[in-house]
C-alpha cells in the first residue's frame, strides 16, 4: 500500500533564475496601461516634488543626538575658556548652558538663576528627586515627591537609620576683634549672653570647646523684638603651630594685645536664611555702637558665600561618620583628633553642643591607607578579586581606586592640609572635579588591560585652578539631654559640600527636605522655625506665602467642594481676650460669683474699649509680629513674673534642678489657699503676650492639627471628662454656625475671634489661650502636639484643676481643650510646659 497516497503534493516553486527581458515583453501590456495612469495624475511632470521627498533616515534620531554631543562637548571646551565666550558671537542654548552652569563647583558663592535665586550645591541632586519650592532667596527641597506622606517610613528610618539635610541656606556672620568688646556686643542683642551662664559653660564656650545657642534681639532691652534663634561659636585661642609654611607670626602678634583690650578673637554667629539679612543688620549696629563708644574697630563680615552646613541625624549617624570621615595628620588639630577618635566610637561620652576641628581626607578616595600618594604605584592603586569561576586578572566593579598625587597641584601638598577653617582670609582649594577623576581612573583602567598607547605614559592635564585633597570642617554635636536621637552638624567649604553630600548619600543616609525636617522636629520636641516663632518678622513673611499658597489651593476647588477659610496665620491678638476674662472672674473669685462667658465678655467691653475689638491697632508694616514675645528661658519668663508682680503664680521656672519641687508645691496648701485679691490676675492691658511653648498630648482620643485653637475649659468640663468613663460627642461640640464664624477677617486683613450671640453658642463656647503650631506627625508611636500658650492662663488653669481635687489626684500636667478650627469637637488634651523640664528652650531645628 502506497503510504503517500492522499497527501497534497507540493507546488512547484518559482524559477531559481529570471530573465528580466523576457518578462517585460509579456506584461509590456501592463505596464504601459500603469505608466498612462500615472502620467495622467502627475500632468506628464515627472520631477521630484520637494515637498514630497522625505529621508530614509528620518526616523533615526541618533545623528541629531550626535550633533547635540559635539555642541555641548565644544561648549564644555569652551566655558574654560572666558576670552573664547566673550568673542562668540552666537550663544549656547539654555539647557546647555544651564547643565554646564550647575556642573560648576565655582569656589564661593552660588549659582543663580534669571531672577536671582540662589541654587544650593546640591540643586541638580534635589532637583531630580524632590519638590523644589523658592523661599528664602534659594531654591529649597520642600519633600519628596507625592501628596505629602511618607512619615512613618521616615520616624522609622530615624530611629534605625541616618538621615541628611542640606542646610547650606543658614549662613554665618563673623565678629573679629577685642574679646571685651565681643562679650560687650554679644550681651546686647543675645538672650541669654555668654556672661549669664555658669563658670564652667561659660569657660568652655569662650575657649571654643562647646558652642552656644541663643535669641537674637536687636538692640534694646530682654523683651525687644526677637529676629532669630542663632548659634555662636568662638575660635579656639590657640594659635596655630609655626611648622607650616604659613607665617603665623604676625596672627599672634595681632592675638597679643589690641589697643590695650584683650586679646584678638574671632566670633561666628549662625542665622536662618528667613532672618539672616535682618539679623547681620543688627549685629553691624550693635558693632558700630561699639566703635563709636570704644573707639576700637570691631569688624563684622558676612560668610554667606564662603561656608557651607549639612545635618545628619538617626541612630546610626555617627558610624556613619566614623566610616566616612578619616582625619588626616595635621599638627594645627592634633587636640581635636584626639577628642575626636576618643569620643566617636562611645555616643554617651561626646559632650554636648562639642566642636570638633578636623581636616579630614577626600571622602572619594577609598583607600585610607596610604599616606603619601606619590609613592602609591599602578598595582598598589587598584586592588582586584579572583573571579567566583577562579580567573585571575579580572577587575571587580567595586574596585578601588586612589588618585595619584600628580592630580595635586606642586605646592599645595602639606599648605592646603593643615589650613583651618577659620582661616577665611586663605582661599580653600576646591576638591578635584569629578571629571579629571573619571578620566583618570579610565586611564587606570586602560593601563590595566594593556590598552592603547602605553609609552605614552600619564599625561599632567593643563588645569589653572589648584585642587586639594584634604577638606577641613567643623564638627558639631547637638544637644544631646533633651532628644535620644544624635545629630551631628558638619560645616564646611562652599566647594566640598557636594562631594561629601554624595558621600554621605551613597554610604546609606536619606535626604529630607523642610516637610520632612519640620516632622522631625515635632517627633523630638524642638521647635521649629520660622513655625514657631510668632514674635518675629520672618513669621509673618512666612506665614503670608502660606496664605497665599493656601487660597491658590482653594480657588481651584469647586465651590461645593471648597470648605469654609480658616486663618492660616493664628490671630495671636485674640488671645488677650482671655487675659481680660481672667481679670473679671478675679473680681467673681472674690465675690464667689462664677461668671459666664457672656458675662466675661460684657465685663471686658464696660472696663476696657481696647479689648472689645480682640485686636491690636493696624500697624504700617504689614508683616509686623503680634505684640507680644516668647518666653524660651528661665529667666525670662521670671523676670516677666517680677514685672507683672506675679510671683503667686503656679509657674515653675526656677525649680528644674529638683524634680521633687513640683510635687513639694501640689501638696502645699497654703500656696493654694493665698488670696492676692485678685491683684495677680490684673494685668495690664497694654502689657505684652507673654507665651509658653507647651507639649500637648491627647488624653483618651483625638487627632490635633497645625493652626487647631487652644482653650481654657471650665472646671465642671474636667470633672465630666476625667470621671466618667463614657463621654458623647455633644457634651464637648459646638455649633458649626459658630465654628464657621469664630474668626472672621475684616477688611484689613486681621483676623478677630467673634463673640457668640445665640444662647448655644455662648454656652459652649470656650476662650482661646493658644494655638497649635505643629499638629501631630503620621505615624508616630507617641503622638505629640506643639503650641504656644499665654503664659498667666495656664497658671490660672492650673490653679483651678488643683484645687478642685485632692493632693494625690493632681498633675503636673494642665488640662486644656483642643478644637481644630474646622471641626465642631473640643478634645481635653494635656499640656505640659517645656521651660518646666528644661532650663531654656533655645535649640531648634
Amino acid at each position: 500500500m502506497n503510504s503517500d497516497r492522499g497527501k497534497p503534493r507540493p507546488a512547484a516553486g518559482p524559477p531559481r533564475t529570471i530573465n528580466v527581458h523576457k518578462f517585460a515583453e509579456s506584461r509590456a501590456s501592463e505596464l504601459e496601461s500603469l505608466h498612462s495612469i500615472v502620467k495622467e495624475r502627475l500632468s506628464n511632470d515627472f520631477k521630484s516634488q520637494r515637498s514630497k521627498r522625505r529621508r530614509t533616515t528620518g526616523h533615526d534620531n541618533r545623528l541629531a543626538k550626535s550633533r547635540v554631543r559635539k555642541k555641548q562637548k565644544s561648549g564644555e571646551d569652551n566655558v574654560t575658556n572666558l576670552d573664547h565666550l566673550e568673542k562668540d558671537t552666537k550663544k549656547l542654548p539654555r539647557h546647555v548652558r544651564r547643565k554646564l552652569e550647575l556642573t560648576k563647583n565655582s569656589q564661593n558663592g552660588f549659582s543663580t538663576s534669571g531672577d536671582g535665586t540662589k541654587r544650593l550645591r546640591t540643586h541638580l541632586w534635589h532637583a531630580k528627586r524632590f519638590t523644589m519650592t523658592k523661599l528664602w532667596g534659594f531654591y529649597l527641597p520642600l519633600g519628596v515627591h507625592g501628596r505629602g506622606r511618607g512619615s512613618r517610613a521616615l520616624l522609622k528610618n530615624l530611629k534605625g537609620g541616618v538621615l541628611v539635610h542640606d542646610a547650606s541656606y543658614c549662613r554665618a556672620v563673623q565678629l573679629e576683634g577685642p574679646e571685651d568688646l565681643l562679650l560687650s556686643i554679644l550681651e546686647t542683642v543675645l538672650v541669654p549672653s555668654p556672661c549669664s551662664h555658669c563658670e564652667d559653660a561659660r569657660s568652655d564656650i569662650l575657649s571654643g570647646a562647646i558652642y552656644g545657642s541663643a535669641e537674637l534681639h536687636h538692640v534694646g532691652a530682654v523683651f525687644s523684638q526677637t529676629i532669630a534663634p542663632v548659634t555662636y561659636m568662638w575660635q579656639p585661642q590657640q594659635c596655630r603651630n609655626t611648622d607650616t609654611k604659613v607665617d603665623h607670626a604676625n596672627i599672634c602678634d595681632e592675638q597679643e594685645k589690641v589697643d590695650g583690650h584683650s586679646s584678638l578673637r574671632r566670633l561666628w554667629v549662625w542665622i536662618h536664611a528667613a532672618a539672616f539679612r535682618e539679623g547681620c543688620n543688627a549685629l553691624q549696629n550693635a558693632c558700630e555702637r561699639q566703635v563709636d563708644a570704644a573707639g576700637t574697630r570691631v569688624s563684622c563680615v558676612s560668610l554667606e558665600n564662603h561656608l557651607g552646613k549639612l545635618e545628619v541625624m538617626g541612630s546610626r549617624a555617627s558610624q556613619l561618620l566614623q566610616k566616612m570621615l578619616h582625619p588626616s595628620t595635621c599638627s594645627s588639630v592634633n587636640t581635636s583628633v584626639l577628642k575626636y577618635a576618643s569620643y566617636i566610637e562611645n555616643d554617651d561620652q561626646i559632650p554636648s553642643s562639642a566642636i570638633f576641628s578636623l581636616s579630614v581626607d577626600d571622602p572619594r578616595f577609598l583607600d585610607k591607607d596610604i599616606t603619601n600618594a606619590s609613592e602609591a604605584k599602578v598595582q598598589d592603586i587598584l586592588s582586584y578579586k579572583k573571579d567566583e569561576s577562579g580567573r585571575n586578572g579580572t577587575p571587580k566593579r567595586d574596585m578601588k581606586l586612589l588618585v595619584c598625587s600628580f592630580l595635586e597641584p606642586e605646592g599645595s601638598h602639606g599648605l592646603s592640609e593643615c589650613i583651618d577653617l577659620w582661616d577665611t582670609k586663605k582661599d580653600i582649594d576646591p576638591p578635584i572635579e569629578e571629571n579629571i577623576l573619571c578620566m583618570e581612573k579610565h586611564r587606570q583602567r586602560k593601563e590595566l588591560f594593556r590598552i592603547g598607547d602605553m609609552s605614552t605614559g600619564r599625561q599632567h592635564s593643563s588645569i589653572e585652578r589648584q585642587f586639594n585633597r584634604f577638606c577641613p570642617l567643623l564638627l558639631l554635636r547637638s544637644d544631646s539631654k533633651k532628644t535620644s536621637i544624635i545629630r551631628w552638624s558638619i560645616i564646611l567649604p562652599l566647594s566640598w559640600i557636594k562631594v561629601f553630600w554624595m558621600a554621605i548619600v551613597t554610604n546609606g543616609a536619606q535626604a529630607i527636605g523642610l516637610r520632612e525636617k519640620h516632622w522631625i522636629s515635632c517627633e523630638l520636641g524642638l521647635p521649629c522655625f520660622p513655625r514657631e516663632f510668632p514674635d518675629c518678622s520672618a513669621y509673618s513673611c512666612f506665614m503670608a506665602l502660606e496664605e497665599a499658597a493656601y487660597d491658590k489651593k482653594s480657588e481651584l476647588r469647586s465651590p461645593h467642594t471648597r470648605t469654609w477659610k480658616v486663618p492660616v496665620p493664628s490671630p495671636w491678638d485674640s488671645l488677650r481676650l482671655a487675659i481680660e476674662a481672667l481679670n473679671g472672674a478675679a473680681h467673681g473669685r472674690v465675690q464667689h460669683e462664677q461668671l459666664l462667658p457672656d458675662d466675661m465678655i460684657r465685663n471686658i467691653a464696660m472696663n476696657s474699649p481696647y479689648l472689645r475689638s480682640c485686636k491690636t491697632e493696624k500697624e504700617s508694616s504689614c508683616g509686623a509680629p503680634f505684640e507680644g514675645f516668647v518666653a524660651r528661658t528661665c529667666n525670662v519668663l521670671t523676670q516677666f513674673l517680677d514685672e507683672i508682680k506675679g510671683s503667686h503664680l503656679l509657674l515653675f521656672p526656677k525649680v528644674l534642678h529638683s524634680k521633687k519641687c513640683i510635687g513639694k508645691f501640689m501638696k502645699d496648701e497654703r500656696i493654694l489657699n493665698e488670696d492676692a485679691d485678685g491683684v495677680i490676675y490684673q494685668i495690664n492691658q497694654d502689657q505684652k503676650l507673654c507665651l509658653v511653648r507647651v507639649l500637648l498630648h491627647a488624653y483618651r482620643e483625638g487627632s490635633f492639627e497645625e493652626g487647631a485653637v487652644v482653650c481654657a475649659p471650665h472646671i465642671d468640663d474636667v470633672m465630666l471628662w476625667t470621671t466618667r468613663s463614657e463621654i458623647s460627642k455633644g457634651d464637648f461640640q459646638v455649633p458649626e454656625s459658630f465654628a464657621r464664624s469664630c474668626f472672621s477677617q475684616q477688611a484689613t486683613g486681621k483676623w478677630e475671634f467673634q463673640v457668640p450671640e445665640e444662647p448655644a453658642a455662648k454656652e459652649s463656647c470656650r476662650l482661646p489661650i493658644g494655638f497649635i503650631t505643629t499638629g501631630f506627625v503620621r505615624g508616630s508611636k507617641k503622638p505629640v502636639a506643639v503650641a504656644l500658650c499665654e503664659a498667666v492662663c495656664l497658671a490660672r488653669l492650673r490653679e483651678e484643676q488643683w484645687k478642685a481635687v485632692g493632693d494625690r489626684k493632681r498633675r503636673k500636667e494642665i488640662y486644656v481643650l483642643v478644637r481644630n478650627l474646622r471641626s465642631t469637637v473640643y478634645r481635653v488634651a494635656l499640656a505640659s510646659i517645656v521651660l518646666e523640664q528644661w532650663e531654656d528652650d533655645l535649640e531648634c531645628m
